[in-house]
């Protein structure tokens, strides 16, 4: 018999009290999940339905990770949501049915599997989660820090907490952060790979964002807080590194619910010179995310989040926010005391950032303005101080097991023997490095912006096999690992999102009740009898049929497209844009982008793109727009046209998407005369986000 002992053991929040163990309670089961995550315990509720009985292990005293944790905004809108069913839609469903119970209006529309945005408040979603494990006979023990494992050959026997040891026939790894399967001695690996090792072209290094002109060294040639290096690594190789972490908070502008946000504890003005600098520079990429998006899109079905909260995000697309860069690459290996304060360290910086956002002279007065309405929410989150309990652990360790998801299998092969679920969400990372360019500038490193469908505001629809959360047999045969499960670094830039999770935790679930009953490795499930039970769960594992199929093709010639095609390279550019390809798919040979700016930006930079053309008709015209839609675009670019004495400014939504299967949006209607030369200017004046130009197109519309 060997024991393996743990060097990391937590996960997402921390008690001051611990809880003690209880001689009544049970501490054998069929199966045993460590991590209440949303994989977690949709493994432990689908394995209890098939009559398993099951002991859910929570290493610390939240249950639920993000999902009940301060994620009030429900990322599926960014999936096939027709493909989420089983324990996920019964979740979401079952919220509805909280909010319409209390005879209140349902925040959303469950059977509608649409793009719209599912909000919800994080104490519904606690209420829910604890009544399915209670209804599903689930035994919740929290506060059960994983310390060993014992095992017999390849068999985990039994799992050694600070509070008891448990054993079971099969053990599931619900934990963000792959810990049981670690302590198993299953193989795993961290961080990114190069980008020849599974011919990964979003893989290595990634710079999409535009370069700041700033210094990122002080007088003594020392890097300034808040950037991690001065060299990055060759851009085709891996490293160890790790996307940000962050939290979601749960916020509220009401004075009634509000809970002011106040000055942290040792708060230093200094450890901001970075921003403090791009902001002098005239940069004014530097905020947060809130979802829903203002009200003035509500009719687009983005419903509000109950009782006028928000969920406020790391902005993917800022140059800062509150996501800490650089400062999680320790997480996994690290032990609970250690994990204890990287998380306090990610509060203090959270605090801190929205402390130098809300006052910082730097900060334009009108944005200081505008984040100082905002505080925590008091009837959230009470037995933590209102500040949310779950660090959003993005990824971590990922297992190296039976099949390797990588980026292939999500864009060019998706179909799968053996699937378990599906999964869609772009493939989507944050920063992971933010570099100090030693002949000058500033860059953020890392981020991979959402890859989607062609035309459309999802992600590929592809298979997990069930081989994808198998450990190789000879290393562990009766555990299962759905949430530190075996992809690349850009296979979990896609698969870590919760609904993902949860589809793929569910199918975990079963899998493990069908082992222990059958008294077989989990290697050795009938996959027939798995998928079998998979269903009668309402799991959907058949690919949705898209009118746009997975291609790693992404650009669209323009002369396949009707009409006048003004492609930006056709444009006469002056100020600052960066050429860029990482939305997809685009028009020709890329697009380009302009600001980033925030509400205060005045957009003095004067980035213009102008055309020149002779229109083949005198006539009206329907004008479209190609772009990326994104909440961080600008909602007010003008577009001023002129035709002979046609004059003409539209101003562009860009937050707004694109009609589903449409690479462009109709954003108007033209006049324009054949006889003289037809102008179309794109500025970023007065804008207060990124601009994003791709292409106009033209068409012939008739006059009613």
């Amino acid at each position: 018999m060997k024991t393996f002992h743990l060097i990391a053991v937590v996960s997402a929040a921390f008690l001051a009290v611990p809880s003690h163990a209880h001689a009544n309670e049970p501490r054998k089961a069929d199966v045993i999940v460590y991590g209440s995550t949303p994989g977690g315990f949709c493994a432990a509720i689908a394995a209890a339905r098939e009559g398993a009985s099951v002991i859910l292990l929570e290493p610390t005293n939240h249950i639920g990770g993000l999902s009940t944790g301060g994620l009030s905004h429900c990322d599926s809108n960014q999936m096939v949501r027709s493909t989420l069913m089983g324990l996920f839609d019964e979740w979401h469903t079952r919220i509805v049915k909280d909010y319409t119970d209390r005879g209140l209006e349902a925040p959303y529309q469950p059977s509608k599997k649409n793009t719209a945005k599912w909000c919800f408040e994080p104490h519904v979603a606690m209420r829910v989660t604890k009544k399915m494990l209670d209804e599903a006979q689930v035994t919740v023990l929290t506060e059960r820090y994983l310390k060993s494992v014992t095992k017999e050959g390849p068999r985990i026997t039994s799992l050694v907490t600070k509070n008891g040891t448990f054993t079971a026939r099969a053990f599931i790894d619900g934990s963000y952060e792959g810990d049981l399967m670690a302590a198993a001695g299953v193989d795993w690996t961290i961080g990114r790979e190069g980008r020849d090792e599974y011919g990964e072209s979003l893989a290595g290094k990634q710079y999409p964002k535009e370069k700041m002109n700033i210094n990122g060294f002080d007088e003594n040639g020392e890097l300034l807080p808040l950037l991690t290096t001065d060299d990055a690594g060759d851009d085709k190789a891996g490293d160890n590194n790790i996307m940000t972490y962050s939290f979601r908070l749960c916020l509220t502008t009401r004075a009634d619910n509000r809970v002011p946000m106040t000055k942290p504890d040792h708060y230093d003005p200094a450890r901001f010179e970075i921003i403090r600098r791009y902001l002098n520079s005239g940069g004014g990429s530097v905020s947060y995310d809130r979802y829903p998006l203002p009200a003035r899109n509500v009719g687009l079905g983005q419903l509000k989040l109950p009782n006028n909260k928000f969920d406020g995000n790391n902005s993917i697309g800022r140059q800062f926010s509150i996501g800490l860069v650089g400062g999680v690459n320790e997480w996994h290996s690290v032990d609970e005391a250690e994990r204890k304060k990287i998380w306090e360290a990610h509060k203090q910086y959270t605090l801190e950032f929205i402390h130098f956002l809300t006052t910082d002279p730097a900060v334009p007065a009108k944005m200081r303005n505008e984040y100082a309405k905002l505080g925590l929410c008091k009837d959230e989150f009470i037995e933590h101080d209102h500040f949310p309990p779950a660090l959003y652990v993005r990824e971590s360790r990922r297992m190296k097991g039976m099949y390797v998801i990588s980026q292939k299998d999500i864009i060019d092969e998706p179909e799968k023997a053996d699937p378990i679920a599906i999964s869609s969400f772009p493939i989507d990372s944050h920063d992971v490095q933010r570099i100090a360019l030693k002949d000058g500038g500033v860059i953020n490193e890392g981020t991979i912006f959402p890859v989607r469908v062609k035309g459309q505001r999802v992600g590929y629809a592809y298979h997990v096999p069930y081989r994808a959360i198998l450990p190789k047999p000879k290393q562990c045969d009766n555990l299962l690992v759905p949430v530190a499960l075996s992809c690349t670094h850009v296979g979990i830039s896609s698969l870590r999102i919760e609904g993902a999770w949860m589809v793929i935790g569910h199918g975990a679930g079963v899998a493990a009740a069908l082992a222990a009953k059958h008294d077989v490795a989990v290697q050795e499930v009938d996959y027939a009898k798995l998928r079998e039970r998979l269903l009668a769960q309402k799991q959907v594992l058949e690919l949705p049929d898209v009118s746009h199929p997975p291609s790693s093709i992404d650009a669209i010639a323009a002369k396949s497209l009707a009409g006048i095609i003004l492609d930006e390279k056709q444009a006469t550019l002056i100020g600052k844009w960066t050429q860029s390809t990482n939305f997809k798919p685009y028009i020709e040979r890329g697009y380009v982008f302009s600001g980033g700016n925030d509400s205060t930006a005045k957009g003095d930079d004067n980035a213009t793109a102008t055309f020149r053309f002779q229109a083949p008709k005198s006539g009206r015209y329907q004008l479209l727009m190609a772009y990326s839609a994104h909440e961080t675009r600008a909602k007010n670019i003008p577009l001023a046209i002129t035709s002979g004495t046609n004059r003409k400014t539209i101003l562009v939504d860009q937050t707004l998407p694109l009609p589903d299967g449409q690479y462009f949006r109709p954003i108007g209607t033209v006049d324009l005369s054949a006889d003289v030369e037809t102008e179309i200017q794109i500025s970023n004046a007065d804008t207060t986000g990124f601009v994003i130009f791709d292409a106009l197109q033209l068409l012939p519309a008739e006059r009613k």
